[in-house]
């Protein structure tokens, strides 16, 4: 780089901030009202003075220490009083009739095949999991005989399910 390139670059930064400075003046000068060809035409407020949100006023104060204690002794509402307000931890149960729910039905009446399916749907994951973790070299039949009484289980549990809905039966108990 040749000594007149460093030049000329300082001319164009220098040529730069003179166009910068000259839009600036006259944006400032520039008022609300002026049609956007006049820039000349004076203005109330400075453009440094635009404030939308209105935040340039007075900033808030606080009370002093005395003012917050002098309004810490005024006298409370009352809480009987009328205008007190209700909330949801004012309210209070009717314990009259705690709720005490069915039993449930035995498992010795069940269905004996039903209650092998629900062995072969829980016991086969289970059965998998304990023989990966303590019996690595389980023959390749026992894992297979695993893994098809679970998806046999399955499938009988399935097929099980009620095939109609009743209309009027939303599956909600009281």
């Amino acid at each position: 780089m040749t000594r007149s390139d460093s030049n000329s670059s300082d001319q164009s930064a220098n040529q730069d901030d003179a166009v910068w400075l000259d839009l600036v003046s006259r944006l400032e000068s520039r008022g609300p009202e002026a049609p956007a060809g006049e820039g000349s035409a004076p203005s109330r407020r400075p453009f440094r003075d635009f404030d939308p949100l209105g935040l340039s006023g007075a900033a808030p104060t606080e009370p002093s220490a005395s003012e917050r204690q002098a309004a810490s002794h005024e006298p409370l509402p009352r809480a009987d009083h009328a205008a007190a307000g209700t909330g949801p931890r004012d309210y209070e149960a009717d314990d009259d009739d705690p709720f005490v729910p069915e039993e449930p039905p035995s498992l010795a009446g069940t269905n004996p095949l039903t209650m092998l399916a629900w062995l072969g749907a829980v016991g086969g994951p289970v059965a998998l999991v304990l023989a990966a973790m303590f019996w690595r070299s389980a023959p390749l039949m026992a894992i297979l005989g695993i893994v098809a009484a679970f998806v046999l289980s399955v499938i009988y549990l399935i097929m099980q399910l009620p095939q109609e809905k009743d209309d009027h039966d939303d599956g909600a108990r009281v």
